[in-house]
């Protein structure tokens, strides 16, 4: 029988589970498919991180179930850094060979530092996890030594001065974002989903940094999405220290944390953005907004759905209120319908005005992520009431004192329209299965998941081995999404497949297994590799 993965029994010589195996073979699938489309040095070195990865997850899950892995960390799952590790390595790769196919030198080498960056951070997770461990894994440091020596040996070889200083001053910022966030936030992350999360604040800090002291061009939005991400975070750190020494549930403490976000929007966010930008931030937004009429149109349908989903929750809050029963939770359709209202969000903007959408998200983005500081602080005076409204929509991954999901759904949606390499998009160079790069979170997550956590939670029957997943939700969740591809080819005439179904059918496939054995956040996780996959 398939031994089932338990944090709370630990045993210092357990075997790894069949639902671990079976998610790093769907990892080792997709890995193995991009080395064979690149097939280069860097795509050689993806595959060596891979193989140390694997091994050295093995170490991590040991240090979760012992409880000796320095941080708590979230323990409803398994590490999961071989699919966190992989991540942007992969799109790095993907990136480089789409910007080199469009004749963009510039985003070329940009995409061998995404590699090389994620490399360097994956690396450092796992030397982390062997200089904790004891004994020592003499085995495992053999093979995470010889793996890194090639990455080192081969990125010494490529990279440029310039480039590795890059990847050195990404790797220190990783470093203490680690030991600030996970110290600030326990069992909010798996070690993989801290990889994942830290990793990717720490290149856009870095980025914005390097941006700001450099005085380069470049577009507006892609500057927007910087300083708001970073401003955001720098929030979170300076009111979490400041709230260690004062009560923040006060009037007095909530006057001042308006205050303050006041003071550092004003006297911070938008100097540096207008910095970067060259003209004054709120015009240029306002002007952005409200461009076409066809922009219009869109806030307008978009607010809408805001506050119908807005309605879903007081709603929900209401049933609750007339239960019986005090722990009454959503139900899984119920959360789901928030998958719903942003496919019928996303699919308009893809489809009609991409840069729109990208700003809208970042605005998005920056609302949740503020709102869930007025909730965790206890802001008043909507403090105590988001923790009530919110309470209902828990799951076992939010275990943490942060509640991340509806974060993550957002995000999840998102980084397809935020990573898709625009100057690299010209000549072609996004035909056949790249064009449905943009749509890789709304199939991944938004009518994927959705369809195979209804269908699987109602209908459902046969389970995979070592999970909770249905063989049902995942079948109806690639055929859900091969419906859906075929809605996008007749509403977007930008799309346009070139007779690559076999390349989609298969990358669907792939993460809608992965979907069915990972425990870490597949809201965050599943449209990246369907990115990955789709973008090869």
């Amino acid at each position: 029988m398939t031994r089932q993965y338990s944090p709370s029994v630990p045993e210092s010589g357990a075997p790894l589970s069949g639902s671990v195996l079976a998610e790093a073979a769907v990892v080792f699938a997709v890995v193995l498919s991009i080395h064979a489309s690149v097939w280069d040095r860097y795509s050689w070195c993806a595959v060596a991180l891979a193989v140390q990865a694997f091994y050295v997850q093995y170490k991590w899950d040991r240090l979760l179930q012992q409880g000796n892995a320095v941080f708590q960390f979230r323990m409803s799952a398994n590490s999961g850094l071989l699919p966190a590790s992989m991540v942007m390595p992969l799109l790095g790769l993907v990136m480089k060979e789409r910007c080199q196919a469009a004749g963009n030198p510039y985003f070329e080498r940009f995409g061998v530092v995404v590699a090389a960056t994620g490399m360097a951070v994956a690396l450092f997770s796992s030397v982390l996890a062997l200089g904790i461990t004891r004994p020592l894994p003499t085995n495992t440091c053999a093979i995470s030594g010889l793996a890194g020596g090639i990455i080192i040996y081969i990125m010494k070889h490529s990279l440029s001065v310039g480039e590795v200083i890059e990847v050195l001053e990404v790797l220190l910022i990783f470093v203490y974002l680690n030991m600030i966030l996970l110290y600030l936030l326990p069992r909010c992350f798996t070690p993989g989903e801290a990889l994942l999360v830290l990793g990717g604040i720490s290149f856009v800090l870095n980025q914005l940094i390097k941006r700001s002291l450099t005085e380069s061009q470049g577009d507006p939005v892609d500057f927007f999405l910087l300083v708001v991400v970073v401003g955001m975070v720098l929030m979170g750190v300076f009111f979490s220290t400041l709230f260690v020494f004062m009560d923040s549930g006060t009037w007095a403490s909530s006057i001042f944390f308006h205050l303050m976000t006041c003071v550092l929007g004003l006297g911070v966010v938008l100097p540096w953005l207008h910095w970067l930008i060259r003209r004054n931030p709120l015009l240029w937004l306002l002007q952005f907004l409200f461009h076409t009429e066809t922009r219009i149109y869109l806030l307008a349908y978009w607010s809408l759905l805001a506050i119908l989903a807005c309605l879903v929750v007081l709603y929900q809050n209401a049933k609750r209120s007339s239960s019986e029963s005090k722990k009454h939770q959503a139900p899984t359709i119920a959360r789901k319908y928030f998958h719903f209202i942003v496919v019928a969000t996303y699919i308009p903007g893809i489809i009609f005005d991409r840069p729109l959408l990208y700003v809208a998200a970042t605005v998005c983005l920056a609302v949740f992520i503020f709102l869930e500081y007025v909730r965790y602080f206890r802001i008043k005076p909507l403090g105590h009431t988001l923790r009530s409204l919110l309470s209902l929509f828990l799951d076992e991954r939010d275990s943490g004192p942060l509640i991340l999901t509806h974060i993550y759904l957002l995000l999840g949606m998102s980084l397809p329209v935020w990573l898709v390499p625009r100057p690299c998009t010209q000549k072609g160079s996004l035909g056949g299965a790249r064009a449905l790069a943009p749509y890789a979170g709304v199939l991944a997550v938004g009518v994927g998941d959705t369809v195979a956590s209804i269908f699987g939670s109602t209908m459902g029957e046969i389970r995979w081995p070592g999970t909770k997943k249905t063989f049902e939700g995942t079948m109806t969740s690639i055929f859900a999404q091969i419906i859906s591809v075929a809605l996008i080819l007749i509403f977007d005439s930008g799309v346009d497949l070139n007779y690559n179904y076999a390349w989609i059918l298969g990358s669907i496939s792939t993460v809608s297994l992965l979907e069915a054995y990972t425990t870490q956040i597949d809201n965050l996780l599943l449209p990246l590799y369907l990115l990955v996959l789709l973008m090869a």
